[in-house]
């Protein structure tokens, strides 16, 4: 199975170096890399400088510049009309890195015939599982992320988790070929945040079926470059406004009946979730996040970096 390995980047070239250090060990050979670069013309002239053109095993690395900042799901859009010959594509976060078996039991778990998506276990850097996918609850517009501070060493069952899942995590997505002919592309009006979960929740609608593989470990630094970090005092503008937005217009787009009970929860887990930790200045980014996606505000803010 040829797979195109697909990086949005966005001035953040050490983590693209490191990532693909990682990939250079896999041991599933048959893949390229192709990686959609946010950042403007300097960005993308770094990379071209520091990144070979191929990697230790012979697979080739090729860079885009994007027109502008076209958020994630326009860079992953991207990425997948520049490989449209590749029989899967793995949607890859920068700011990762894979083991090097990751890739060809994922491969494994796609292979099998009873789904047409694998995510695998992200971990953070302290050895804990991050998630292994998430399960949306539509009654609260709100993610929830699935085994999230769990040991590695723990027993679990891959197949019950599968039944959980709503979307995968979108740090590191297989896509089959039939998923994305049959899903189509991203919804790039969200920018940033929500829109796996969207794509997913939209094609698992249109029948298809999302599958887990719990041995493929992709270790994950998060937030480097959206300040996503788990400390909510520290959290960035651009990452609480467009999450707290996006959350309301995946509401209105996959579950418009449940919108007038939907938003009225967000508003209070928000309030909760950064009030009782004194994150008042994060309070005023989420709050703004919520209006704009109860007055259906798309795209990406006036405000946000270039």
């Amino acid at each position: 199975m040829h797979v195109s390995v697909s990086i949005v980047g966005y001035r953040n070239c050490d983590d693209i170096v490191r990532c693909l250090a990682a990939l250079e060990r896999s041991s599933h050979s048959d893949f390229e890399v192709i990686i959609c670069e946010n950042g403007g013309a300097g960005a993308h002239d770094e990379l071209v400088s520091r990144l070979p053109r191929t990697l230790a095993g012979g697979q080739s690395v090729r860079t885009v510049l994007a027109p502008q900042n076209l958020g994630f799901a326009g860079g992953v859009n991207v990425c997948l009309a520049e490989t449209p010959a590749a029989d899967a594509w793995w949607v890859l976060n920068p700011d990762t890195e894979p083991y090097p078996e990751a890739l060809a039991l994922m491969v494994k778990r796609l292979s099998s015939g009873d789904c047409e998506a694998v995510g695998n276990t992200l971990m953070l850097p302290d050895g804990l599982v991050q998630t292994y996918g998430g399960a949306w609850q539509s009654w609260l517009a709100r993610p929830v992320g699935i085994g999230g501070g769990g040991s590695l060493t723990e027993t679990i069952d891959p197949r019950s988790i599968e039944r959980q899942l709503s979307y995968l995590a979108g740090a590191s997505m297989l896509i089959s070929r039939v998923f994305f002919e049959t899903a189509g592309p991203m919804r790039e009006d969200y920018f940033l945040y929500c829109e796996e979960a969207e794509w997913f929740i939209r094609a698992t609608a249109r029948g298809m079926r999302l599958g887990l593989s719990t041995e493929a470990k992709v270790l994950h630094y998060t937030g480097t470059t959206t300040g996503n970090t788990l400390d909510h005092r520290n959290r960035s503008r651009q990452s609480i406004y467009l999450l707290e937005r996006n959350v309301i217009l995946l509401t209105r787009d996959c579950y418009p009946g449940r919108l007038l009970l939907a938003a009225p929860a967000s508003f209070l887990l928000l309030f909760l979730r950064y009030a009782r930790r004194g994150a008042w200045r994060q309070l005023g980014y989420g709050l703004s996040g919520w209006m704009a996606g109860v007055r259906n505000q798309r795209g990406a803010p006036d405000w946000s970096p270039a």
